[in-house]
């Protein structure tokens, strides 16, 4: 197994927001009245701690989240509330439940959800477009698995392949956009940030969990957090939460090998691509371009870049099955970057801080999205 790691010295010590307001907890208002609403759990995990050298280890366990089996509906939900205040300007009442709000909403007529993913993001859109009875049409890159297409058309959206990756996905949904289709993507370019940037502010919600459950049960404030990097909403949520302030939260950022754009921008100072295929079992972090819009704040915001072959999710898979955490592919890469920093780069993860007074949070991003292939990996 071998992995990279770029520390990025040239991380200030707070971070400008780039256009971002300071986090607040109005997505978070707006999930609660969302049906099954319940913060996700934050579990110990002692034994990985020990096994890392660190304090203390907390899973943020997002494999059930509103019925979902990610954290992804968190920035769709809120994405896609935003932008239909802003498209329709509807004049709401107040409501309680998204019955309620999808009754207000039916006077405008139906719309369209369109969105490109490789499996929780598109989901997720979709069903947000059931929630409100509109149509939803989800983009996936050639290669996706069957059981995250099933689960995108078990939510009614009509699924399209694309003979290419996911970013060439992006771009034809992009093409989609018309007076009745809203498109609702996690990543930006040019003339189009306005979602992405809700997106990321609904993942705001994750992070006000954490720290009031870590509060509620008197641990210390969180030394470092470990967040998987996709096109980079996830990263840039995490750095408004705990760099904005320069509270000295270390932030560490964990991509697959074949997919780590992130890690090569900054080492090149500046957005670059990686090209395709990304045939990482990460399928969830097979990007080939950093979001332009979570780009400042992941560019200052992170410590370090993590990049890590599927055999480190693996092992991370069984790691987290064993403290009782299913975790999905994408959802181990966090653990499999922190365990690659402690068996591979060990003088990286001294200053880095990964010592016994560390209190790291890590994220499972998603529960077994691909049932099949989590049995056989756990099992293995």
């Amino acid at each position: 197994m071998t992995s990279r790691v770029h520390l990025n010295p040239a991380a200030p010590p707070s971070v400008d927001l780039a256009g971002f307001g300071p986090p607040d907890r109005a997505p978070l208002e707006l999930h609660r009245r969302l049906p099954g609403y319940a913060a996700t759990p934050l579990v110990e995990l002692p034994r990985i701690a020990d096994r890392l050298g660190v304090g203390r280890v907390l899973v943020k366990d997002e494999a059930e989240r509103l019925g979902l089996p990610s954290y992804k509906i968190l920035g769709a939900s809120w994405a896609v509330y935003r932008e239909v205040l802003a498209v329709l300007e509807p004049d709401l009442q107040p409501w309680s439940t998204v019955q309620e709000l999808a009754a207000q909403l039916e006077p405008y007529g139906p719309r369209r959800l369109v969105a490109a993913t490789d499996g929780n993001h598109g989901r997720a859109v979709a069903r947000m477009a059931r929630l409100l009875g509109w149509s939803a049409t989800i983009f996936v890159p050639a290669g996706t698995v069957e059981a995250r297409t099933s689960a995108i058309a078990g939510e009614g959206a009509e699924v399209v392949v694309v003979e290419g990756t996911y970013d060439e996905a992006v771009e034809v949904a992009a093409r989609e956009a018309d007076a009745r289709t809203l498109v609702i993507s996690d990543t930006a370019w040019p003339g189009y940030e306005r979602v992405p940037r809700w997106v990321v502010e609904g993942y705001s919600t994750l992070f006000n969990e954490s720290d009031d459950q870590v509060a509620a049960q008197d641990i210390a404030p969180f030394t470092h957090a470990v967040v998987q990097v996709g096109v980079g909403a996830l990263a840039a949520a995490a750095v408004r939460r705990y760099r904005a302030g320069g509270d000295g939260v270390t932030m560490l950022g964990v991509e697959p090998a074949d997919a780590a754009c992130v890690l090569a921008s900054l080492e090149a100072g500046g957005l670059v691509e990686v090209p395709g295929p990304h045939r990482s079992i990460m399928a969830g972090l097979n990007c080939g371009r950093p979001s332009p819009l979570a780009w400042p704040l992941v560019r200052d915001g992170l410590h370090a870049a993590i990049a890590v072959d599927d055999e480190r999710a693996r092992e991370a898979m069984r790691l987290l099955a064993a403290g009782g955490v299913v975790a999905g592919e994408s959802g181990a890469a966090g653990l499999a970057g922190l365990v690659a920093l402690a068996d591979e780069h060990p003088q990286a993860a001294r200053r880095l801080g990964l010592d016994s007074d560390a209190v790291v949070l890590l994220v499972n991003t998603e529960g077994a999205t691909d049932p099949e292939a989590y049995a056989r990996v756990v099992s293995g």
